[in-house]
């Protein structure tokens, strides 16, 4: 029967006795000292080394005498046994390599050196025991083998001893070598630590090198010890998330796009089922329409209303600026030629958040909401309206089509001379020297639209070559569209005066399909290996780095409809989650204020200026010399001489 430890002398223990082993009963040992010495015999214990290069066997301490055994030289689950029991303890990495199916865990996440080593070793135990099994001893077979392969014999010995009683599935992770560091990293004072993180953590966005001279200077200041630049680096990439450092440097919009984005799909709606609508401004210098209060060139500006499922433009409407009597024209237009949508998205412009277009939807961004606004006109026809969060391009297909407005329409040889940039300094060598007129410029914007639904060779989503037009055609007949009356047109036209990461999101592709995990958001721009099932490429995927050492699984990021709300709570659940995860950190790593940081800066003192020691007298010549000359001092003139002589005079008569 197993014998348990009785007393604080028993637990903790590294050596043993025979009959200790004997009495303990542990898996993999025979039950008998006898037995147990005739295993240290056959297996050469005597001459086992352990990493300190001292000897594993000692002579036992008392009456008696005898020999006693390193914890070491026990098999995988003896050892394990005794760690159970409390009696001894075990290196914390050979534990983790030990637990969980006989350690596959810790070795999948080891190195492909690590993983080629332990198969190096399994080969030559195998190629021992096909000896063995020829008939050999084990002595001879372990001499064979060290002949031909090199390997010193008491190295394969030790290799032998390391799968005793090891299970053959679970021999790679017992022979795969544990390699430890080979020193202590340099401390770095908590309150030197504490102005550099909050230095550098600031929207200024500080260098590294800049942060850590700085820090040097308290350091000086304090008396305090600095450690090097690369240590201060080596605890910033291991201490503090990369998504924390987006956020602290770069901004909130920043850390958002650093987290994958909501990918929809269209192939689900049908025509006119679901539009969206903005407006763009041409680059173009072009008259004032006949009417205006304007007398110099206008950049015209197109509302335009597009089809999400097929990417036609339906409707679109020209002018000076972006208002709601525009927008209300443009969805005439629409409702008259082919009818009357159910949902529509559109930003949250003055121009469609008006009460005008929206009034009455409760989720508007712009205005004051109140229960006696008039109906819009998107909310009095049930066009269910979807707002697009500001600065957020990708929720708008519109933005797409609109770049292709720009090379198609805004340089086309005939804008030539009008075209003005689309940005400051990328205006071109002719700019200002025309402009165009207005009746001139809505034709050739018509034509470009017309061009754009009519182009042939369109890639993506089922276009399948075809035009836009010819898509929305073929739609259209198996698609129940609400034709408008005459009585909504007339509300519609009446005035109204109101396998590289991914370095930005960390995600990654795979065969058309998105892979995500927050554990991604620290592998931006790193080149991965991905391992999938290819017959089930929706199920999860796991990263591993290059040295081949496990990192983490990634989940399948599944399209979804462009009018899914479940998928936009998705895409923000996701943001959500590593934005408190980010937050808790930030909460554990408490920063200074910018003012603070400035505060404990090293003071600049004042260098005293020296004094000369060997002075070089000036002489001066010629008209220099006589200026230099003091000026004589200027004598009374006569008459006030006279005058003090008279006033004399007067006070000795007096007193006589």
């Amino acid at each position: 029967m197993a014998t348990q430890p009785t007393n604080d002398s028993d637990l903790q223990r590294e050596w043993f006795t025979a009959n200790e082993l004997a009495e303990l009963a542990l898996p993999g040992l025979p039950g008998e000292k006898r037995s147990i010495n005739r295993k240290a015999s056959d297996e050469r214990w005597a001459a086992r080394l352990g990493p300190d290069q001292a000897l594993l066997v000692r002579k036992r301490a008392g009456r008696g005498g005898g020999a006693e055994f390193h914890v070491s030289l026990l098999p995988g689950e003896a050892r394990i046994e005794l760690s159970k029991r409390g009696i001894c303890t075990r290196d914390d990495e050979a534990a983790d390599r030990d637990q969980g199916a006989s350690g596959w865990p810790w070795f999948d996440r080891q190195s492909a050196k690590t993983k080629a080593e332990a198969e190096r070793r399994l080969m030559a135990v195998k190629a021992i025991e096909m000896l063995e099994e020829s008939g050999q001893t084990r002595t001879a077979a372990v001499a064979a083998v060290s002949a031909d392969r090199e390997i010193g014999k008491a190295t394969l010995w030790n290799w032998l001893k390391m799968i005793d009683g090891v299970d053959p599935a679970n021999r790679l992770p017992a022979l795969a070598p544990v390699r430890k560091g080979g020193g202590s990293a340099a401390e770095i004072d908590e309150y030197l630590w504490e102005s550099f993180i909050s230095d550098y953590l600031r929207p200024s966005a500080p260098t590294l090198t800049s942060c850590y001279a700085r820090t040097a200077g308290i350091a000086a200041e304090n008396g305090l010890s600095m450690a090097s630049e690369r240590t201060f680096r080596r605890r910033l990439n291991k201490d503090v998330p990369k998504a924390l450092v987006t956020l602290k440097r770069k901004g909130e919009e920043a850390f958002r796009q650093s987290v994958p984005a909501n990918r929809r799909t269209v192939e689900h709606l049908r025509v006119l089922e679901h539009v969206n609508i903005d407006g763009h401004k041409f680059d173009v210098f072009v008259k004032p329409p006949p009417g205006s209060r304007s007398t110099k060139p206008v950049r015209p500006l197109m509302v335009a209303i597009q089809d999400i499922r097929t990417s036609k433009f339906v409707a679109w409407r020209i002018a000076e600026s972006e208002c709601s009597a525009v927008t209300r024209l443009a969805f005439a237009d629409l409702f008259r030629n082919f009818g009357i949508p159910k949902a529509c998205t559109l930003d949250n412009g003055r121009a469609f958040a008006s009460k005008w277009i929206t009034g009455g939807a409760k989720s508007r961004f712009r205005f004051k909401i109140r229960d006696e606004e008039p109906t819009g006109l998107l909310t009095g026809l049930g066009i269910e309206v979807h707002w697009a969060l500001p600065y957020r391009g990708q929720s708008k297909p519109i933005e797409r089509a609109f770049r292709d407005m720009c090379d198609a329409i805004a340089k086309h040889p005939s804008m030539e001379g009008a075209y003005t940039g689309n940005r400051p300094d990328a205006k071109p060598e002719n700019y200002g020297s025309r402009a165009i007129e207005w009746d001139e410029f809505v034709e050739h914007v018509n034509a470009g639209v017309a061009e754009h639904n009519a182009r042939l060779g369109r890639r993506g989503r089922d276009y399948a070559g075809r035009s836009f037009d010819q898509v929305f055609e073929e739609l259209m007949a198996a698609s129940p569209i609400g034709r408008a009356t005459d009585a909504q047109l007339r509300m519609a036209l009446l005035a109204a005066d109101q396998k590289m990461v991914n370095r930005r999101t960390g995600e990654i592709e795979l065969y058309g399909n998105r892979y995500w995990s927050p554990e991604c958001s620290e592998l931006h721009g790193q080149r991965v290996t991905v391992r999938f099932d290819p017959e089930n490429l929706h199920s999860e995927v796991y990263i591993y780095d290059q040295a081949g050492s496990y990192l983490c699984s990634a989940q399948l990021l599944a399209d979804t409809g462009f009018d899914d709300v479940e998928g936009a709570k998705d895409a923000a659940k996701r943001v959500k989650e590593l934005r408190q995860q980010v937050r808790a950190g930030e909460e554990a790593r408490p920063l200074l204020h910018a003012q603070e940081v400035a505060a404990r800066q090293a003071t600049i003192r004042e260098v005293p200026m020296p004094e000369p020691d060997v002075i070089r007298p000036v002489r001066h010549a010629g008209n220099t010399a006589a200026a230099l000359k003091p000026a004589p001092v200027k004598t009374e003139t006569n008459q006030s001489a006279r005058r003090l002589r008279g006033a004399v005079l007067n006070l000795v008569n007096r007193d006589q």
